[in-house]
């Protein structure tokens, strides 16, 4: 495996650039189509590089379950500084996998929470809950449902209603809880993957407030509504659950609103600034993919050797 089974730890720091770029150059929904296939990428080949390294330091633990071949010279020959290395992936990755199975157990116990807040209303594509309390989120699973409270909708005028509803049906037919538990997830898998959340998650918000302005006809009745959601809701119910008042800087996405519409290219040119970072971004998931396949498939090989019977 060599130093390559380490490439894919760091390797996400060739996304950093991209991540800032994106978010200010790009339409928003290649942005967010885009950061988010490379934190997955990224985040799939580092936990499996550390579990690479997991196998060559638990082989080296007395008492271990693993074959005692496994522990062979030159199975640990096949990773640099094998003893540090090994034993330092050990906490590494259960903190990874803890890290994550936390997280997908509180969107699991999230989403749980808001159906059970919607039990015995219709089952219309809308729910409306007699709440005083404003806010507005977008409930995926199935058709998906748009859950606003009767507090929102006190606090905005007929035109921004239609721009929230616009913007929270935007996110189920994007399915943008997807991208967002994808980084979300990654972040927890690789802490260098955090800035790619940051981005996904506003551009995310983005992407709905422009597919809303599209349908409404107005981009500032889409920002008026945005203003006084932020005001009536700051915050938003779960970070994986898109909101109106959602995630990213609201002035910027106010600001954003107020220009003429992007322009929907599906890859920046490349002699652009934003075109270089996200060619090296591509570049440095697809090395972190060939390092994570090349590190597998030589332990494969090498396990195999010293279990084969001389």
């Amino acid at each position: 495996m060599g130093v390559f089974v380490f490439l894919p730890l760091v390797l996400p720091l060739t996304a950093w650039p991209v991540a800032r770029l994106a978010a200010q150059r790009l339409h928003p929904r290649t942005a967010t189509r885009l950061l988010s296939a490379v934190a997955g990428v990224c985040a799939v080949c580092s936990t499996l590089c550390l579990g690479l390294l997991m196998i060559v330091g638990t082989a080296q633990l007395p008492g271990n379950p693993l074959p005692d071949t496994w522990s062979d010279p030159d199975v640990r020959a096949a990773v640099p500084y094998d003893e540090i290395a090994g034993r330092a992936a050990i906490p590494a990755l259960l903190a990874v996998l803890a890290s994550c199975g936390v997280a997908a157990w509180r969107q699991l116990r999230v989403r749980r929470r808001a159906s059970g807040a919607l039990a015995g209303l219709p089952p219309t594509s809308v729910a409306v809950l007699p709440d005083r309390t404003p806010y507005a989120y977008a409930l995926p699973g199935g058709r998906g449902r748009v859950v606003v409270s009767t507090g929102m909708l006190a606090g905005l005028t007929s035109a921004e209603r239609r721009a929230l509803f616009a913007h929270e049906r935007a996110h189920l037919a994007g399915r943008h809880h997807r991208h967002l538990l994808t980084v979300h997830l990654a972040a927890r898998a690789n802490p260098f993957l955090r800035p790619l959340r940051t981005a996904v998650s506003y551009t995310a918000e983005r992407w709905a407030d422009e597919e809303a302005a599209a349908e409404v006809g107005s981009r500032r009745v889409v920002a008026r509504a945005i203003g006084k959601a932020a005001l009536l809701a700051p915050r938003a119910p779960a970070a994986t659950l898109p909101a109106l008042a959602g995630a990213g800087p609201v002035p910027r996405r106010v600001a954003a609103l107020m220009r003429p519409a992007p322009a929907g290219h599906a890859w920046p040119p490349a002699w652009t600034a934003v075109g270089l970072a996200a060619w090296c971004a591509a570049f440095g998931a697809t090395v972190s993919a060939l390092s994570s396949a090349n590190s597998a498939v030589a332990l494969f090989l090498v396990l195999r050797e010293v279990a084969a019977p001389v």
